[in-house]
């Protein structure tokens, strides 16, 4: 059962406010932002077809630090296999979270690894 605090209710607003804004098409997909308490996913999604392209998460990297340091890690791993598919351009869900530590750091290692946002 969801407790409904006034933190979730701001949350819940937030993520709305940004999912009206942001649609993936074909050119330029929605990279879209996952973060617990113990890793970071992320997903690059075709809204048109419904379909997931890639995905990557910190818990498949192979590396040791701080949560912050994994999100980098994942973003650069995201961005290999984005190019393997063929995906050059994205947009950006941050969902509910605000743009900064682990979402700023995965979007900036997405962005230096050569995917363009």
């Amino acid at each position: 059962m969801k407790v409904i605090t006034r933190q979730n209710q701001i949350r819940e607003r937030r993520k709305r406010r940004v999912r009206n804004r942001v649609h993936g098409t074909k050119d330029r997909p929605r990279l879209c932002v996952f973060r617990s308490l113990h890793a970071t996913s992320v997903q690059i999604i075709d809204d048109i077809k419904g379909k997931t392209l890639v995905s990557a998460s910190s818990r498949e990297v192979k590396q040791k630090g701080t949560k912050t340091e994994l999100a980098k890690a994942t973003g650069k791993l995201l961005a290999e296999r984005a190019e393997k598919a063929g995906v050059h351009a994205v947009v950006v869900d941050r969902g509910s979270y605000r743009y900064h530590g682990r979402v700023k750091a995965l979007v900036d290692a997405t962005r230096e690894s050569g995917l363009s946002l």
